[in-house]
């Protein structure tokens, strides 16, 4: 199977960076039957942590968000590349960035098992539609 890059929507929320605070995002997305595309949450400082939630359609999202009163921030967009894994899978998307001349503001990589592969990656959005087509990602 080929390599897919595709367009993403994603959404962050701010929560304090106290033990329990994903299991209980995750648990409410679980329970509203949210299929995640990718989950990242890091520590932002000040007791804050970050939580991103990619997904297929953020509407289920917003819909959770409301009614656990998360503040959630407005739609962001990234790209998703996934494949079979192998030596240099990550590289050939970010190559293909670079020889457009748009650089790549952040990258996540891993290996998801079964000899496949994952890449989240974010460009700066006025960089998004050139490097959607420099990437082929539908």
């Amino acid at each position: 199977m080929a390599d897919r890059v595709r367009k993403v929507s994603y959404c962050h929320l701010t929560v304090p960076a106290r033990a329990g605070q994903g299991a209980m995002i995750l648990g409410a997305l679980r329970e509203a039957n949210v299929n995640l595309l990718a989950f990242s949450g890091f520590p932002i400082g000040g007791g804050k942590a970050q939580i991103d939630i990619v997904v297929d359609g953020m509407a289920t999202v917003r819909r959770v968000a409301h009614r656990e009163g998360w503040r959630v921030s407005a739609n962001k967009r990234a790209f998703l590349a996934q494949g079979v894994d192998r030596v240099g899978a990550c590289h050939r998307h970010l190559a293909k960035l670079a020889e457009a001349r748009i650089s790549a503001t952040a990258a996540t990589g891993i290996a998801a098992g079964g000899g496949r592969y994952g890449m989240l990656f974010w460009v700066k959005p006025k960089d998004y539609a050139r490097a959607a087509r420099a990437l082929g990602a539908r």
